[in-house]
């Protein structure tokens, strides 16, 4: 039986206390009743025993005959004969010479010891007592036993008492004692219990009154165990450690309410596009929340973005009196200055009121108490400081006291994660747009801007110039003082450029010293103004270089007029991009406008590169290079990315200068399966274990059948699918979304993985990592090549490493040219680089 009771346990206990108690005391009683039994048998023995021999030597003195002593034996025997007592008389061996032999009993060891010895034996076994007692002889027994001497032995008095039926009774009355006595001590166990844990029950049954009214901490918190007088000492030092406890558990007990709005509070990290764009509402409803647990009349967020002012938002869960929020500014600017050490001069103060209905006006200043935390990011560069305006008579304990700080925390994090995240939006549309040295436009926006002016020109039937200008030696500056002064060098020279064109006129910047301008509704005239000014000025223009050098330099400028040189957008930059090479090829200096023999000679030009794209195709002279990308960590080559190559006669073409080619023609997917299969070949016969990056062009996600013919050379070269990776670059592909989000979907249910290379070079960063499953993120070299230069590049670079890094995506940083570089990569945590610097393209394919 199982005990689940004290109460049980303690009767239990008493029970088998008092059965053992009266088992052994019953068998301790009787082990010394019979002792005091057997001592007095034995005296009563040794006096009968005495008494026969007494009898015995008064006989003996009157000088009996033999056939008296017969007699006297007979006599003697048969008076014992109906009891317990046997008496056995022995003759000695000078008794049997005088007076003859008579019948005795048998005679055992201890009657022949007493014989030898002449000393009383007294023994007690089997519940019977002997006592054999020798019978000596005297002076006056010579008269009669003539051949004996004083101290002879005559004889031996043998005495036996079987006492086995006095022991056996005497043991059934002391069992029928026993038996009448354990019923009165069961009644007195009882009794004893009975108040022993009428006692205890006093305090358990008050205990448990306390602690039945607990319904919640509240409840708990006024829980006071006190002790009771009629309690035991014992029980009193549990109640007081229960007591102990109970204060302790005060501290950290948490109500369910509380725990509720935590969960609920860690729900708000979710941070979603609604929350960044209506985050103030958000804040609102929030405070809501909180007034559920805790009384928080105000909220207060203070926040700084890099050199901006600090931005003050004031959350009221009513609407107080002016002079409530004239003391809350005073508050907000005291913590900007206690947190960040910092003049709150010039921060902007708004208000907002969670309930306009609900009046505070009857609260007073005093009524308020105020806690604050604050938050300093470097990447982003904010600051931010929230603070909590709660009532000031709240008694607080450790419980609210972290649930105050998980408010702070949560506020913190949440605000502070809108506020990055808009910069970094921020930074992402400006550079998505702009070449982070110059601030110009950056290569694609001009691409986009040229189609639209095409478009728009064509439509309201205007002419527009292009203008492509190049910097004629620009190297020479770069290499003679270094890219920090050519960095410089360029920033001014595009400054220059600003100032020479006219406020309507587009300026982006192509590439390395290249870049173009478009000039709306201007015609060769106006055209040329624009770019002799420019040629003007930029002979002017001069730069001071690290060692004191006066340094300058000259531009080539190609000039395209729309319609007259060309009705589409590729067409027309072109025209102006020979007319510049052509200005280079006739002295530099100069500004160069197309003639019609140009034209043609531009129009054949791409003829005859069609017609070298097309005989690579037939000849199959589709040529894989492979450039090697190192893991930045362990400086050891882990990926090659494939590059496409075309052999024309001794040269071999890169695919920049055919591409577009290609792409025109329709037959830029067959060279992608050519060069895909050529390097699936070289894969299986050099046993290539390393991962492939493969550039895809626009088109292939425009051809149904792509992945299957993929997955079928993969099969028949036993390439593995995990180790190829798709790469397909963000600015080209913006404008398929749906097409390239299913295309990209395909590519991993076949098993193969996903990179978007120049990432960040366009307006969709955002749009692919939320929507596509992205393994590889390929950083825009433009980035990357003046990263350790420039702290605009170093912050973008790190926002998109920590956004990779938490969402599991692996970065490769493009245009490593140089050791510092690479240096300055393994430093902020890139994972991989790729650039002349770790090696160039070529047909070798790097294993190691």
């Amino acid at each position: 039986m199982k005990i689940t009771t004290l109460k049980n346990a303690f009767r239990v206990s008493i029970f088998t206390i008092t059965v053992s108690l009266f088992i052994l005391f019953y068998f301790f009683s009787s082990y010394i009743y019979k002792n005091i039994t057997i001592t007095e048998i034995q005296k009563v023995s040794e006096s009968l025993s005495k008494q026969v021999f007494n009898s015995m030597y008064q006989v003996m003195r009157k000088g009996w005959s033999r056939e008296d002593l017969q007699v006297f034996l007979t006599e003697t025997q048969n008076s014992f004969e109906n009891s317990n007592y046997s008496v056995e008389i022995y003759r000695g061996e000078k008794v049997e010479a005088l007076f003859g032999r008579i019948e005795q009993g048998e005679m055992n060891s201890n009657v022949q010891k007493v014989f030898h010895t002449k000393e009383k034996i007294l023994t007690t076994e089997n519940d019977a007592t002997k006592i054999v007692t020798p019978i000596i002889a005297k002076q006056e027994c010579m008269q009669c036993h003539i051949n004996t001497q004083e101290g002879d032995v005559l004889g031996v008095v043998s005495v036996e008492y079987d006492f086995s039926e006095i022991i056996e009774n005497s043991k059934n009355e002391h069992l029928l004692f026993f038996i009448f006595i354990l019923p009165l001590m069961f009644i007195v166990v009882y009794i004893f219990s009975k108040l022993f844990l009428n006692k205890i029950n006093l305090s358990l049954d008050a205990f448990q009154k306390k602690i039945h009214n607990i319904n919640s901490v509240k409840d708990f918190k006024n829980l006071s165990i006190v002790k009771d007088k009629n309690t035991y000492k014992e029980f009193d030092q549990i109640l007081e450690g229960l007591n102990t406890l109970s204060k302790k558990l005060k501290d950290i007990a948490v109500d369910k309410d509380i725990l509720e709005f935590e969960v609920k509070l860690l729900d708000k990290m979710v941070i979603t596009s609604d929350v960044i764009k209506d985050w103030k509402e958000y804040i609102k409803d929030l405070l809501h929340e909180i007034n559920i647990v805790l009384p928080v009349y105000c909220l207060v967020t203070i926040f700084k973005t890099e050199e901006e002012q600090y931005e003050v938002e004031v959350f009221w869960y009513g609407k107080p009196d002016k002079k409530l929020m004239e003391h809350l500014n005073h508050i907000a600017k005291e913590m900007i200055t206690e947190h960040h050490h910092l003049d709150h001069n010039g921060s902007k103060i708004n208000h907002n009121f969670s309930e306009e209905n609900l009046c505070l006006t009857e609260l007073a200043i005093e009524d308020i108490e105020h806690e604050a935390k604050s938050l300093l990011l470097e990447t982003p560069k904010i600051g931010g400081i929230v603070g909590l305006g709660i009532q000031a008579r709240l008694e607080k304990d450790s419980i609210h006291s972290i649930v105050i700080d998980s408010i702070l925390t949560t506020l913190l994090n949440l605000v502070g994660s809108i506020k990055a995240i808009n910069k970094y939006t921020e930074h992402l549309e400006f550079y998505a747009t702009r070449d982070p040295l110059t601030g110009l436009f950056s290569q694609r926006v001009f691409r986009d801007l040229l189609e639209y002016e095409v478009k728009r020109a064509a439509r309201h039937k205007y002419e527009f110039g292009v203008l492509v200008i190049d910097c004629d030696n620009f190297k020479p500056i770069n290499d003679t003082y270094g890219h920090s002064f050519g960095d410089e060098f360029l920033k001014a020279f595009a400054e220059l450029l600003e100032e020479s064109k006219r406020d309507e006129d587009i300026l982006s910047r192509y590439g390395g010293d290249e870049f173009t301008l478009i000039l709306p509704e201007s015609g060769a005239q106006e055209t040329f103004t624009v770019a002799n000014r420019i040629l003007e000025n930029v002979n002017k223009f001069e730069l001071i270089a690290p060692d004191g050098t006066p340094t300058s330099m000259t531009v080539s400028i190609g000039i395209a007029i729309f319609p007259e040189h060309g009705k589409q957008p590729k067409e027309l930059f072109d025209v102006a991009d020979s007319m510049m090479y052509k200005a280079k090829y006739e002295g530099k200096n100069l500004v160069k406008y197309p003639t019609e023999i140009d034209i043609e000679e531009i129009a054949q030009k791409a003829q005859d590169q069609s017609i070298v794209v097309l005989d690579a195709i037939k000849q199959k002279k589709i040529i894989p290079h492979f450039q090697p990308i190192m893991d930045v960590k362990t400086s050891k080559v882990a990926i090659n990315e494939l590059l496409m190559r075309i052999e024309v006669e001794d040269e071999v073409i890169s695919a920049g200068r055919f591409i577009e080619t290609a792409e025109a023609l329709g037959v830029v997917h067959q060279m992608d399966y050519m060069v895909i299969e050529a390097a699936f070949e070289k894969i299986k016969k050099l046993n290539y274990q390393g991962l492939l990056f493969i550039n895809l062009s626009p088109k292939a996600l425009m051809i149904g059948e792509f992945i299957n013919k993929i997955v079928l050379l993969s099969s028949k070269y036993e390439i593995k699918r995990e180790n190829i990776v798709f790469e397909i670059t963000e600015r080209e592909t913006v404008k398929s979304f749906s097409l390239l989000e299913k295309f990209v979907q395909n590519l991993k249910l076949e098993g193969f993985s996903f990179a978007i290379d120049d990432f960040g070079s366009g307006f969709s960063s955002f749009h692919y990592i939320k929507r596509f499953p992205i393994d590889y993120i390929k950083i825009d070299g433009d980035f990357i090549i003046n990263i350790h230069q420039d702290k605009k590049d170093l912050a973008f670079v790190k926002s998109i490493i920590s956004l990779a890094k938490e969402l599991g995506v692996k970065t490769v940083a493009e245009y490593v040219e140089n050791e510092e570089i690479l240096k300055f990569l393994q430093e902020i945590d890139v994972d991989y680089g790729q650039g002349f610097y770790i090696g160039k393209p070529s047909e070798k394919l790097l294993t190691t």
